[in-house]
């Protein structure tokens, strides 16, 4: 529906009448963007600043990890250098302690004739031990050597005596035999001469 047009004085009062509330609605409008925008900006302020303190602080501790594992791999190749200097010196001075702990021995061993003697006589009673043992290790050898060959002999001869008491059964029974075939021979004639 078509609206007739207002008279101009009706629009200037609904102008002036919508104008003071307009400019109050304005204020506080403008108050509350003037705030908004200042906690807006106060917020990005502080949003930024601790952006860039993370970020310094984030900088901070990528440094320090670089110095740390720049200083650790440092102090790992310094300990294999040193290891590789160090280990043969302490086996060098072992080595050393040793030949000199040996050579102080036989200088203390020998030192005197009485210290002499008596290590002569521990070698004499050390040499006496192992010529027992041998000794006895030698008798156990030929005693078992011994009954080895013994059970063997008893065996090859009562093998032979069996062998040659089938022999002379053998030669018994083929003299019988050959004792008894002229016998046979006869009987077979008979009995041949019979049948004729």
């Amino acid at each position: 529906m078509p609206t007739a047009p207002k008279s101009p004085k009706a629009t200037t009062k609904a102008r002036k009448a919508a104008s003071p509330r307009s400019t109050s609605a304005k204020r506080t409008t403008t108050r509350t963007t003037r705030t908004s925008t200042r906690g807006t900006t106060q917020a990005k302020a502080a949003h930024a600043k601790g952006a860039r303190t993370r970020a310094t602080h984030q900088a901070e501790t990528a440094v320090k990890q670089a110095q740390t594992a720049t200083r650790e791999t440092a102090d790992v190749f310094g300990d294999y250098a040193e290891r590789a200097v160090l280990i043969p010196v302490g086996a060098a001075l072992i080595a050393r302690d040793r030949i000199v702990s040996s050579v102080n021995d036989t200088v203390s061993t020998y030192a005197s004739p009485t210290k002499t003697q008596a290590q002569l006589r521990r070698f004499e009673r050390r040499g006496l031990t192992a010529r027992n043992r041998l000794e006895r290790e030698v008798r156990k050898a030929r005693v078992r050597v011994e009954r080895e060959l013994r059970q063997r002999r008893r065996k090859i001869e009562s093998t032979v005596k069996d062998v040659e008491g089938r022999a002379d059964s053998l030669t018994k029974s083929a003299d019988d035999l050959a004792n008894r075939v002229p016998e046979l021979a006869n009987r077979v004639q008979e009995r041949i001469l019979s049948l004729v």
